[in-house]
């Protein structure tokens, strides 16, 4: 398949790179769903967007920042769409690599809050030691390395949102602190003898199961009911059909700009995308994608995928 483009397909191409960007301009401005419509219809109206495949999947469907149309995820959208507009906590429960961090930006980008802070932590990923200041701020003095006053995630956060991801790594020491800001709405910094009165959502994310968790005394139930008001559960990208061929043109649109390199992706290769079981979700597609795209000349075969993927077609 040649890579070179007529000047009605150059125009074609540069008109749906604006649509795209109008979409998320719109999104960014709190206008989304006015737009959404005119916009689509437009897309579609001068065909496949912008780093499409040779599949031919038509304009992108997109919502909160999400792509898809399978039952699935249309599921999860219609949940958000009764969710969005209120401030109560959500957990966010999902394989690795679904999206969660998009749903909790989705939460706060749409709702009352917007405009306002988002601070995300990775549970998991901070010390048992340092969780404490980056949540809640500390005292200079308070610890070695302590040199100045900090204000920590929730203070910072005030009028906003605080998105903990991987809530089930939270240490155990940590869990009534967190459950007193839930409850009170206050926070006292490491070293401190004063709380600080916050007014923040939070939003967590976890992919273990809190619930077995509680029964086996490693998480506080107290504290999952109170972050568990309402829960989001994410479809791993195995069950959400006909996704992937969205994301792919996504992905190749996106990388592409990246890498300054067009690419796209021939019938039998998607086939093989599509038949993956995908263990590693949305994420491991983009990295599968971003692979491809940097080791082929533009046309993307099966002969160009990961071995894993070329066995098990």
């Amino acid at each position: 398949m040649s890579g070179e483009q007529t000047g009605g397909e150059q125009v074609d191409h540069d008109l749906r790179e604006r649509l795209l960007q109008l979409l998320n301009e719109a999104r960014l401005a709190g206008a989304f769903e006015m737009l959404r419509p005119v916009l689509v219809e437009a897309l579609e109206t001068v065909g496949s967007t912008a780093g499409v495949d040779s599949a031919g999947a038509s304009a992108l469907p997109m919502r909160y920042g999400m792509i898809g149309a399978s039952p699935a995820l249309r599921a999860t959208f219609a949940l958000l769409d009764k969710i969005v507009p209120s401030d109560v906590s959500v957990l966010i429960q999902g394989e690795t690599g679904t999206g969660k961090e998009l749903v909790a930006r989705a939460l706060h980008d749409y709702g009352p809050r917007k405009g306002k802070p988002f601070l995300a932590e990775n549970c998991a990923a901070v010390p048992a030691d340092l969780l404490e200041s980056e949540l809640f701020g500390h005292k200079k003095g308070s610890f070695t390395g302590a040199f100045t006053d900090r204000a920590g995630h929730f203070v910072a956060a005030d009028k906003g949102t605080v998105f903990l991801d991987e809530i089930g790594d939270m240490p155990a020491s940590m869990q009534p602190k967190l459950l007193r800001v839930l409850q009170e709405g206050e926070v006292r910094p490491v070293g401190s003898n004063k709380v600080t009165k916050v007014d923040v959502r939070i939003v967590a994310a976890t992919n273990k199961d809190l619930r077995a968790m509680c029964k086996a005394g490693a998480f506080r139930e107290d504290l999952y009911y109170r972050l568990n008001v309402v829960t989001v559960n994410l479809p791993p990208l195995r069950e959400r059909k006909g996704d992937v061929r969205y994301l792919v043109s996504f992905f190749l649109a996106k990388i592409g700009r990246e890498m300054g390199r067009e690419a796209r992706i021939t019938d039998e290769a998607l086939a093989v995308l599509e038949r993956w079981r995908w263990p590693g979700n949305v994420r491991e597609l983009e990295n599968e994608i971003r692979r491809a795209v940097a080791l082929t000349n533009g046309v993307i075969g099966p002969q160009d995928l990961s071995p894993a993927l070329r066995k098990d077609a």
